[in-house]
C-alpha cells in the first residue's frame, strides 16, 4: 500500500441483486461498524441504489453506481445521469469497466467524458483500465494501459480520482496475475499519474481487480501502489467480502 493514502475496498455486484439481497449490505454496514480503515465502497445496481442508501445512512459504508450518461439529463431512454446517481445516494461511480467496453463498445474517449460528468456531479470516478490475455502476451500490457490511462482521465480530475487496474483475463476467471505483475503495472500506473497530472498523481488510490478473493487479497495488500481492491463476485455475500475488508485494516 502507499502511504498517506486510506485504502479503498469497492464491491462492483454486476448484474446481481435483488431486494432480498440488500440483507447483505446491512450486514455489511453492522460489521463495518467499527473499523476505522478501509473506505467501504458497495456499487449495486441501479434498482437497490435507494434502497442500499436508507440501509447505509449514518455507516461507514458508501455507495456508487456502475456507469453514468455524460449530459445531467435529456431524452436518453435508460439511461442513467450522475447527478440521478448522486440524488439516489451514490458518492462514487465506476465507469470504463472492461465489461463496458466490450458490451456497450465504450471508449477511452467516451470514458473521459462520463469521468467529467460524474466530477460535476460531485461523484468520484473510478475509472478501470486493463489488457487482455493476447495483449500481455505480445507485450503490449503496459503500452496499452497507458494510452488508456492518458485518453480516460480528464484534465484536472481533482481530489478522489481512483484507477482501477483490472487485467481483463482475469476477471471472473479464477486467474489472476503474479504479485510481480501487479508490482509492475501498478508501479507503471503511478508513473503515468506523475506525468499526466503532476503531485496530483500520488493522491490517487490505485485498485487492483480480477477474481480477488478473501484467499488471495493478502498477496495484494504487501505490494506498493496497492491501495485497495475491486472485488467482484465475493462481494455478494458479506461474509466473504468482510474477510476482504478486514486484510486492508
Amino acid at each position: 500500500m502507499t502511504d498517506g493514502l486510506v485504502p479503498l475496498v469497492a464491491g462492483n455486484w454486476k448484474m446481481n441483486g435483488l431486494r432480498r439481497d440488500l440483507d447483505e449490505i446491512r450486514a455489511i454496514a453492522g460489521a463495518s461498524a467499527h473499523l476505522p480503515r478501509p473506505e467501504i465502497l458497495i456499487c449495486p445496481p441501479a434498482t437497490l441504489l435507494m434502497a442500499a442508501a436508507e440501509i447505509c445512512a449514518g455507516t461507514a459504508v458508501r455507495l456508487g453506481g456502475q456507469d453514468c450518461h455524460n449530459e445531467p439529463s435529456g431524452m436518453h431512454t435508460g439511461d442513467l445521469s450522475a447527478e440521478m446517481l448522486a440524488d439516489a445516494g451514490a458518492a462514487y461511480v465506476i465507469l470504463g469497466h472492461s465489461e463496458r467496453r466490450a458490451e456497450h463498445g465504450e471508449t477511452s474517449e467516451e470514458v473521459r467524458i462520463k469521468a467529467h460528468a460524474a466530477l460535476r456531479a460531485g461523484l468520484m470516478p473510478i475509472i478501470c483500465v486493463g489488457e487482455t490475455r493476447a495483449e500481455r502476451e505480445a507485450g503490449e500490457a503496459l503500452a496499452l494501459v497507458g494510452a488508456q490511462l492518458k485518453a480516460s482521465i480528464p484534465p484536472h480530475p481533482g481530489p478522489g480520482l481512483v484507477v482501477a487496474y483490472e487485467p481483463i483475463w482475469a476477471i471472473g476467471t479464477g486467474h489472476t496475475p503474479t504479485p510481480t505483475e501487479v508490482a509492475e503495472m501498478h508501479t507503471f500506473i503511478r508513473s503515468e499519474l506523475g506525468i499526466g497530472l503532476g503531485v496530483g498523481g500520488t493522491k490517487v488510490r490505485l485498485l487492483y481487480g480480477g477474481s480477488v478473493r478473501s484467499e488471495n487479497v493478502k498477496e495484494w495488500v504487501a505490494i506498493d501502489n496497492v491501495n485497495g481492491v475491486l472485488v467482484g463476485g465475493a462481494s455478494l455475500k458479506s461474509a466473504d467480502f468482510m474477510q476482504i475488508v478486514k486484510a486492508f485494516q
